[in-house]
């Protein structure tokens, strides 16, 4: 599968996804879910469900260029379209989930990056997504990247019986036309 992104001297590279890609994709979501703070969601799609929710253009794995193929997936980034009226064909949202045993390694910048520079190529103007907001590190993450904080939504949902905010961010696009 051809490399998107090669971080040289980090031993990660950033590829397109793909259905081999699904049992280490599954199992890195089901380990964010298990932390509380990663989404609504308490159950791990199929791997038919996720794939059919999102954008084929906008997927992409982090992969430790040392392991064995189907161990190697770090990390992970996808996007689902936000509505299916056209004149929000160029605004997304996006998901993002680290293994737990990559983080800190730069793993959640480099997917972030090569995302970033496929929706950039592609016309995306805006990719929201919204956090915890006891979700520090990712919030961390996106502010590094270029989004902002649009606000915070309050008791939006329930998670495990208990009222959860989010945190709403964006990232506008330089070159999209926005």
């Amino acid at each position: 599968m051809p490399l998107l992104h090669q971080h040289h001297g980090t031993g990660i590279d950033i590829r397109a996804m793909s259905a081999s890609d699904a049992g280490q994709v599954l199992a890195i979501y089901r380990q964010g879910l298990a932390t509380g703070d990663a989404s609504f969601e308490t159950t791990v799609p199929t791997w038919a469900e996720f794939d059919a929710a999102k954008l084929d253009r906008y997927r992409f794995v982090a992969t430790d260029a040392a392991a064995a193929p189907g161990t190697d997936v770090l990390g992970w980034i996808a996007a689902s379209p936000v509505s299916d009226r056209c004149c929000y064909a160029g605004v997304i949202e996006h998901s993002i989930y680290v293994s737990p045993r990559a983080r800190g390694r730069g793993v959640g910048a480099s997917l972030l990056d090569a995302f970033i520079a496929a929706t950039e190529a592609g016309g995306v103007w805006t990719i929201q997504g919204g956090v915890f907001p006891e979700n520090t590190p990712s919030l961390r993450l996106h502010a590094k990247a270029g989004f902002r904080t649009v606000g915070t939504r309050r008791r939006l949902g329930r998670l495990h019986g208990t009222w959860r905010d989010v945190v709403l961010i964006e990232r506008r696009s330089f070159t999209a036309g926005a």
